[in-house]
């Protein structure tokens, strides 16, 4: 078997003979109820995600999976399932394998809508890991290794985070990611009682979500540096990014930009004017593994880690992002808890699996995951 890499990746399609066309595109509007989740943008009671299965002429499909976060991306699960059924059309009797020209179809269409766009991305990965009889890491040119996920805390009274942490510290966690940004002062609080509670042991990295202003984020971040934070994710308003050097300048918790780069161009203008010590990727701002990896690259080559985070995908994302991981030794940190954030049901089949806080995947070609048929049958379907 074919062993590829990221930078033979473009010359895929050529070595291929005969082309795999796409014949058809199920769509379905993928809701997963699951707990209440707080954060600074807002409370979801359900992932609002959407699931597609690209068919081929070759007998088998690509699967991808996209979770829209209206309040982050910008993007509902509506507006996804109206771009899915138009990327679609796009698609339709195309070769699936010429991957950077299929996501150049969906670019000269529309700009933005990074999340929907990540899902077919996902597809299209899936299907030419498969046609090599790979898993999706080796077709990219990885290897496996240790990935150990924080577990995250939503918003709520210190005390109660506390409490929160308490049990995710019984349960094997080592390290806690905690969403703040609703009140400096308070959030300085629920650093301490959160700090208190669970002992100097485990790590705990912060997540401010857009939600301080430039100096309530001088202030908290100079009042919870004692509590030994490993680092604090997107402390400002992405329109605010010009005050990031001067906020570094002054804040002694490194600053994770997550935000505030969406692709690889943003990455640059990030590192370049010194506004970050590290950057989240996430595919459903980069619009998928195809520019995920330029974002990764870029940062690898200045020296800036890399988190792999989300939103709140099912397995099936949560597959494609370890693959991803695997393939993408800059990638340090990660933020892979959304399966434990409380699902309510588990609509996936195969696929990455938890050991305690630890992700692992088999060998399986191609991402591995697939929606479970039973599961689908509850949901709203808009194949094209």
């Amino acid at each position: 078997m074919q062993h590829f890499n990221f930078t033979t990746l473009q010359h895929y399609n050529q070595m291929q003979t005969p082309s795999i066309i796409i014949t058809k595109i199920d769509i379905y509007r993928f809701n997963i109820p699951m707990e209440p989740f707080t954060i600074a943008t807002g409370t979801m009671d359900y992932a609002q995600n959407v699931f597609i299965r690209v068919h081929t002429n070759a007998g088998f499909y690509g699967v991808g999976e996209c979770s829209a976060f209206p309040a982050i991306v910008g993007e509902t699960q509506d507006t996804c399932l109206i771009m899915a059924r138009e990327f679609a059309k796009l698609w339709k009797d195309k070769d699936a394998l010429d991957i950077p020209a299929r996501l150049q179809d969906l670019h000269n269409f529309i700009a933005g809508n990074t999340t929907i766009k990540s899902a077919f991305d996902m597809a299209l990965y899936d299907i030419a890991a498969k046609n090599a009889g790979l898993p999706l890491y080796r077709f990219l040119g990885g290897e496996t290794r240790v990935v150990e996920s924080d577990i995250t805390i939503g918003i709520a009274a210190p005390v109660v985070m506390a409490g929160k942490a308490l049990i995710f510290k019984g349960s094997g966690a080592k390290i806690l990611k905690v969403k703040l940004g609703k009140n400096a002062a308070e959030d300085v609080e629920r650093i301490k009682q959160i700090r208190e509670a669970i002992g100097n042991e485990l790590k705990i990295r912060i997540d401010a979500n857009q939600g301080w202003g430039f100096d309530d984020a001088v202030f908290a971040l100079q009042a919870i540096a004692e509590y030994n934070i490993e680092f604090c994710e997107q402390p400002l308003r992405t329109w605010y990014d010009d005050r990031l050097p001067e906020l570094m300048r002054l804040s002694p918790v490194k600053i994770m930009a997550d935000e505030s780069v969406y692709n690889h161009h943003d990455a640059r203008k990030q590192i370049n004017s010194g506004s970050c010590n590290y950057i989240n990727i996430k595919l459903a701002k980069s619009g998928g593994i195809y520019e995920a990896k330029q974002i990764h690259d870029i940062a690898a080559s200045k020296g800036i880690a890399c988190m792999m985070g989300g939103m709140l995908e099912s397995r099936i994302a949560l597959s494609a992002k370890l693959h991803f991981v695997y393939a993408s030794p800059n990638i340090k940190f990660y933020d892979m808890d959304t399966c434990l954030l409380g699902h309510l049901e588990d609509p996936c089949v195969g696929g990455v699996t938890y050991d305690g806080y630890k992700l692992n995947i088999d060998d399986t070609p191609g991402i591995g995951a697939d929606a479970d048929d039973g599961f689908l049958k509850k949901c709203e379907n808009l194949d094209i």
